[in-house]
């Protein structure tokens, strides 16, 4: 989208045109009749300005329209790179690093909405050349004024400036406050109206106290403002007592000139006129770098979180396609894991080898580290201590989504999306449909598919489709189970796979796996 450039760039253009011919009408007009013109002259000056101002004022509103489609598309470009990013980044960074989070949070608010600053930075980038144009043309408009005048102002638009630049940072420096306050905010509005959570919120009376939460948090919330604000406010008075002094001064100059026959009325009311436009000029240019500069700040927001460090390696690490029949060897060789901030190991000093065609049972209490050994194998975390070995070779040193391909599993928390059924056993655009009905009967969910009139292209759940099916949970983690087949990978991971299934449906399943597994 180059042409945003092209196009912020005559609406800059424009605006001084029409500016300047707003400043010049009235005095060229004034000086007419000062020198007795005839009215034919008065009517034509008039006419002329009218049309020149109503050209300007077209072409400006036809420019800014048609630029604001180019600039939602660099903001969508914005918004599909943090897509990008949240669903690729190393798994770590969503799941306990906190940084990481308050930092996708406000790099989200900044590409929220068109007044956000990944798209209103292309209208103060406008708005800051329309100044910097302004000021030079009404600096050499103004050259025949005292220079001292010009210095003032020129000083005390500086000084308001930097103060006011000084006192917006301190959004900036406590932004991680900010961001977890807004994560927070987020998490309880999610909460509230989560369908998963709805029976919980009836059954327990869990909604005065997710209430209560959410008012406690809008209120530390709206508290961070009111501090940030009274920080602000004083800017806003040192630049009306600056502007004050700043006006005044130029003002009692220009008068005096006059009562001093040094101007006539036309001239008086233009320099008038141009002097109060010459500090806005400045002001403008400094708001507007203010302006950017705390845009900048937000977009840096997305810069960092776009360029967050990944703890895996994916394209830099070393290619990995799995081989079909190939008899991958699986092993954990001392494996430690603690979590961030956790005062011991959730595993420790564990070794593990998975043969090829090996079936392995894992068995614990709760919170013995199953599910941590689980997304161990699978890649999804590395080992605080000792290697994950395939192969004989450190998972470290592969592309860590080539890795992610040698495995189907199922997690105890797995999720199904709102879309065809199909969709959701291929995990893709299509499916092959033989594949896809013959694993749904394999899982136990024959009968329910075969009720449904559309078959693999009925949408699950009712949240876009009035048509969807709903589903019990043991339904919905036999599709699971036929999801993890579909992908035909070397190794099956299934954590609690049949915990929502009735004990028939459980000893089905396992019946039948040995079999549905195949060489896996």
């Amino acid at each position: 989208e180059k042409k945003v450039l092209i196009l912020c760039t005559l609406t800059a253009l424009l605006a001084v045109a029409s500016n300047l011919t707003s400043l010049t009408i009235t005095p060229v007009i004034l000086g007419a009749v000062e020198n007795h013109s005839s009215l034919g002259t008065l009517l034509g000056l008039i006419g002329i300005f009218v049309l020149m101002t109503m050209l300007l004022n077209a072409a400006s509103e036809y420019i800014i329209v048609n630029s604001l489609y180019g600039k939602v598309t660099v903001r969508k470009a914005l918004i599909t790179k943090m897509n990008t990013k949240m669903a690729t980044t190393s798994y770590p960074n969503v799941e306990f690093d906190e940084k990481f989070r308050n930092l996708q949070a406000r790099a989200r608010k900044a590409v929220l909405s068109n007044a956000d600053a990944a798209e209103a930075v292309w209208d103060t980038l406008s708005a800051l050349l329309k100044n910097v144009l302004g000021f030079l043309l009404y600096l050499t408009l103004l050259t025949s004024v005292n220079p001292l005048l010009l210095l003032v102002v020129t000083a005390a638009s500086l000084l308001g400036y930097f103060t006011n630049k000084r006192l917006s940072e301190y959004g900036y420096r406590h932004r991680d406050e900010e961001g977890r306050l807004c994560n927070t905010l987020a998490y309880y509005f999610s909460c509230a109206e989560s369908p998963g959570m709805a029976k919980d919120i009836r059954l327990f009376g869990m909604r005065p106290w997710l209430g209560d939460l959410y008012r406690k948090t809008c209120l530390a919330y709206r508290a961070f403002h009111r501090r940030a604000n009274n920080v602000y406010i004083w800017g806003s008075i040192a630049d009306l007592v600056l502007a004050f002094l700043r006006n005044g001064l130029v003002y009692a100059y220009l008068i005096r000139m006059m009562l001093t026959d040094s101007l006539s009325v036309s001239l008086f009311l233009l320099y008038f006129t141009a002097a109060g436009n010459f500090s806005q000029w400045v002001s403008g240019i400094l708001n507007n770098l203010l302006t950017l500069h705390r845009q900048g700040l937000d977009l840096s927001s997305i810069r960092e979180c776009l360029e967050y460090p990944e703890p895996f390696l994916f394209e830099a690490g070393q290619s990995l396609d799995p081989v079909p029949d190939h008899p991958y060897e699986l092993r954990l060789e001392d494996v430690s894991f603690r979590y961030p901030d956790a005062r011991k190991d959730v595993l420790s000093h564990v070794s593990l080898t998975l043969h090829p065609g090996e079936n392995l049972g894992v068995v614990g209490l709760n919170g013995a580290g199953k599910t941590t050994l689980v997304k161990l194998l699978c890649g999804l975390l590395d080992p605080t201590q000792g290697s994950v070995l395939l192969d004989g070779k450190d998972i470290r040193c592969y592309n860590r989504s080539d890795y992610y391909r040698m495995f189907s599993v199922v997690f105890q928390d797995y999720n199904l999306l709102a879309v065809p059924l199909g969709n959701n056993v291929s995990c893709s655009a299509s499916w092959d449909e033989e594949r896809a009905r013959g694993l749904l009967e394999e899982t136990g969910f024959g009968k329910r598919y075969r009720e449904m009139p559309r078959g693999l292209e009925t949408p699950i759940y009712k949240d876009f489709d009035a048509d969807g099916v709903e589903l019990s949970g043991g339904e919905a983690q036999k599709i699971a189970l036929a999801r993890a087949l579909y992908r035909d990978t070397p190794f099956i991971i299934l954590d609690e796979p049949t915990a929502a299934l009735d004990p028939i449906a459980e000893a089905e399943i396992y019946e039948k796996f040995d079999r549905i597994a195949g060489d896996r």
